[in-house]
């Protein structure tokens, strides 16, 4: 992969407002290269849909073809940033596709925690253990719940870099939405 992350910007925040492609492009990147049948298989979707949605993707930068697989019939796609972005200017300047975008981001989010709880009986001990869902309501002023922000990514971003060679990749989810009274 080219790089870690992508910030999105009002352009290429359109290529993702659809929740097939956030769908597509989270698999690329949790389980490696694939193709659009593969892909389209593991998705419940016809190849065409697939195929359309990753020639979108690579339009707007966020898929490349694999150099190193594939042949003339079978095109092999990967995921050119481990990460995505989004800073709340661009949300705002881009209004309805940022709408689009986290609302496919959350819907993944869920797919993904459902998985997990279906998954939970086989799991071993240890990640049973330390599975966590909860939910937390402090009250924070805005400027404390940006350090909040700020600090817990500077520790994910801690653990990820002295991890060990037998940790196996986890999926941290986390929001801090403000609640009406």
């Amino acid at each position: 992969m080219a790089d870690d992350a992508v910030a999105l910007d009002p352009r290429t925040l359109r290529g993702l407002a659809h929740p097939l492609r956030v769908r597509m492009l989270n698999l690329l990147r949790e389980r490696g290269p694939s193709t659009a049948s593969k892909l389209a298989e593991r998705l419940g979707q016809s190849s065409g849909a697939t195929s359309y949605h990753l020639r979108q993707l690579a339009a707007y930068g966020f898929v490349e073809e694999d150099p190193d697989r594939g042949t003339a019939r079978e095109r092999w796609w990967r995921a050119a940033h481990q990460r995505t972005t989004l800073d709340p200017a661009t949300g705002r300047a881009a209004e309805g596709s940022a709408e689009g975008y986290l609302r496919a981001v959350a819907a993944a989010d869920f797919q993904r925690v459902e998985a997990t709880i279906a998954d939970l009986p086989t799991m071993s001990e240890g990640w049973q253990d330390a599975f966590y869902l909860a939910t937390e309501q402090p009250r924070l002023s805005v400027s404390q719940a940006a350090e909040l922000s700020r600090r817990f990514k500077a520790l994910l971003d801690e653990y990820a870099a002295q991890a060990p060679e037998d940790a196996a990749r986890v999926s941290v989810q986390w929001q801090i939405l403000p609640m009406s009274e």
